[in-house]
């Protein structure tokens, strides 16, 4: 594991895998609550990515993993949480680079690829109509007043929304600070305005369970993309990454458009 400090002094966190090769590196940005490790190293996505001869690099966004948890909701929003990314990928320096996003890391993605002409190719899961119609994560399903009291009470077994329920069990399980994630979601809508998607110029694949109650309608998302492809994996929101499917998936949409010198 790595650090580098970002734009406003935080400490970040990150990892790699893989060597540099001929390919763009990958950058992986995990969701809510997770980190790159339970994100993308438990369901073999890294191992995948790896063994097709690619290098790996993700991110433990701030509040999560090994980075620095502030509990000022100020140091958080997608805005933020994008230029953390932006400037990881200064700090390693490719020139072009391919991007993996998940949930909350999906929509961070999204707004970096409106942002950064660096990204090649961009896959994004766990998110659908909401990015479009909301301009953020899936609200409707899982209202961010009951995650925070999720995240927050002291009797989980007090808590009404399984979704909820879920975040809360996943925080418990990884050791989370729970007070840091309650901060990134209060920090309120994580853009302002509508984010600008068809200023998006990198192949991008919609990659989604065929489950998942915060990915409704992905068809919305990848229309509103110019180009944008669309798969549906089994599963729901946790388990999608895990369908034997989904690491090829991305291993081979990554790999298009390479020369076959870099091509493991």
């Amino acid at each position: 594991m790595k650090r580098f400090e970002s734009f406003d002094g935080l400490e970040i966190a990150y990892h790699e895998w893989g060597t540099p090769g001929a390919s763009p590196p990958v950058f992986l940005h995990h969701g809510f609550v997770a980190d790159a490790n339970s994100n993308w190293v438990f369901p073999g996505i890294v191992d995948a990515l790896v063994a097709a001869g690619r290098w790996v690099i993700g991110i433990d966004a701030r509040g999560h993993g090994a980075s620095e948890k502030p509990h000022d909701p100020t140091r958080y929003g997608a805005t933020i949480m994008s230029r953390d990314l932006i400037t990881l990928f200064d700090v390693i320096g490719a020139p072009e680079v391919d991007l993996v996003g998940y949930s909350m890391g999906g929509m961070i993605s999204i707004v970096t690829a409106t942002r950064d002409p660096r990204i090649r190719r961009l896959v994004v899961g766990g998110i659908g109509s909401s990015i479009v119609e909301l301009g953020g994560l899936e609200a409707r399903v899982v209202p961010v007043d009951d995650v925070v009291e999720a995240l927050l009470t002291a009797d989980p077994s007090t808590i009404d929304n399984l979704n909820a329920r879920a975040f809360r069990m996943l925080a418990d399980t990884l050791g989370s600070d729970r007070e840091a994630l309650a901060a990134v979601l209060r920090a309120g809508r994580f853009i302002e305005g509508p984010i600008p998607l068809a200023e998006i110029t990198a192949d991008t694949l919609v990659l989604v369970g065929r489950d998942d109650p915060l990915a409704t309608r992905p068809e919305v998302l990848a229309a509103a993309i110019p180009g944008a492809r669309l798969q549906l994996v089994e599963g729901d929101h946790l388990t999608a990454l895990q369908d034997p499917v989904y690491a090829p998936t991305v291993v081979g949409f990554l790999a298009e458009g390479l020369p076959a010198s870099a091509r493991s």
